[in-house]
């Protein structure tokens, strides 16, 4: 009797498949190596280009090399998500009385939906090798240069905007990685499609994106009105138009974007009023209808205050004076951010009834 002999590239195949069947669209592998972003990503940091992200700047030890992560690490397992769905871009034409969430965060909180997924695949992998190998799996919240390693497992090439582009997917996609001991066979790292194009550069009303390949958080509108919890720079705020979680600006002019497939995941259709809010439910959400309306949703990552915050901007840049009395009750909270900027909301969309006065 003839004992086949499972092989590094069995490994992969049945890996490929399980991964598809999953969910995950794209799948490749990366060999561990020094990366050249690691030198880029340390002089970003330098620069203060990461702003408030202060964990962007942890664990850079770890992230340079997966081997503290996983004992002699030789592989990364790549996967990509597609979130992508048959709904309007931002830079469609909508109403004034109607804010922007990002298209990610349309429907559940994707860190949960692709731990469980990646989890599942890890644990196969570990079954078909029989422990053999070591390993150990992360979304974004490790100390990983996913799109470093998706380059380099031929998911896809880094746009301009930063953000990976696949042509069939776009660059709507999450990546979720397994690191292993197993010296897996590698994939080619993706070709640069994006030729001389300067779309997402040229779109970008921030100036965000300074130079090809390097984007500044400290002027990302995705940045401040996710991660910034603090107030966001009085110059900026008429820039940031009607966005209220997230930016899509910069992918949203990407031709690489224009022909993207759609997913059918559940997980990532959108729910109720996700596609262009109306400004004046928005803001009256108190704390408990907040915490109610976006539970297993991404934009609770923004808080009440955060997310209000930006609503409250976002009703200034509207220019609509019937959001007024919805904006007056701000003026009583707790928090100093929101009067302030309840404030100077106030003031701009009553700026011609004073100076008629």
């Amino acid at each position: 009797m003839v004992v086949k002999q499972t092989t590094s590239h069995n490994y992969v195949s049945l890996l490929r498949e399980k991964a598809k069947s999953l969910g995950f669209e794209l799948f490749g592998i990366a060999r561990i190596e020094q990366i050249p972003a690691m030198s880029f990503y340390a002089e970003w940091l330098n620069k203060g280009y990461h702003a408030g992200m202060e964990y962007l700047a942890r664990h850079c030890e770890k992230k340079s090399n997966p081997g503290l992560l996983v004992e002699n690490a030789k592989s990364i397992i790549v996967c990509g998500k597609n979130y992508n769905t048959a709904y309007p871009l931002s830079i469609d034409k909508a109403k004034k009385s109607q804010a922007w969430i990002s298209r990610y965060a349309w429907g559940d909180d994707y860190h949960e939906i692709l731990k469980n997924q990646i989890a599942v695949l890890n644990a196969y992998w570990l079954n078909i090798c029989e422990n053999k190998y070591l390993s150990r799996y992360y979304i974004d919240t490790g100390p990983v240069l996913e799109r470093s390693w998706a380059e380099k497992a031929g998911i896809g090439w880094r746009g301009k905007n930063t953000c990976i582009i696949n042509r069939d997917i776009g660059s709507w996609l999450f990546l979720a990685v397994i690191i292993t001991d197993a010296e897996l066979p590698s994939n080619s790292v993706s070709k640069d499609f994006c030729g001389t194009c300067t779309a997402c550069i040229d779109a970008c009303p921030t100036n965000a994106i300074r130079q090809p390949y390097l984007l500044d958080s400290n002027l990302c509108i995705s940045y401040h009105t996710i991660e910034n919890k603090n107030e966001i720079p009085v110059e900026l705020q008429n820039r940031f138009g009607r966005q209220i979680f997230g930016c899509d600006i910069c992918q949203d002019v990407c031709p690489w974007n224009r022909k993207a497939q759609v997913s059918v995941d559940v997980h990532f259709q959108p729910r109720a009023e996700s596609v262009n809010p109306d400004l004046a439910n928005l803001l009256q959400l108190d704390e408990q209808k907040f915490r109610e309306k976006f539970k297993k949703s991404p934009i609770k990552r923004a808080k009440y205050s955060g997310f209000m915050r930006n609503v409250l901007i976002a009703a200034e840049n509207s220019g609509i004076k019937s959001l007024v009395s919805l904006v007056k009750p701000f003026l009583i909270n707790d928090s100093k951010i929101l009067v302030d900027q309840a404030q100077s909301t106030l003031k701009a969309l009553l700026k011609n009834e004073i100076q008629e006065v």
